[in-house]
């Protein structure tokens, strides 16, 4: 069983789909519709996933600004 990584969330405005950063140079390629991963609330983890709408979002979570989430996979 691999390890999970830990980064944070980001908007990359050229493929218009948030990412996640690991380290200076290294992603995750790109987040999809129904992609699931570990967000980390209040130095405990709980299961994610994202969605887009009119706006891309964490269903199931309130509403909140996703940039700099930090998160794992």
């Amino acid at each position: 069983m691999s390890e999970k990584r830990e980064g944070a969330l980001f908007y990359d405005k050229e493929s218009g789909r948030y990412d996640i950063r690991f380290g200076l140079d290294s992603f995750y390629g790109g987040l999809h519709c129904g992609d699931c991963f570990d967000l980390k609330v209040d130095n405990a983890w709980v299961s994610a996933r994202i969605e887009m709408g009119d706006e891309w979002y964490l269903a199931g979570l309130p509403r909140m600004s996703l940039d700099g989430l930090i998160v794992r996979m």
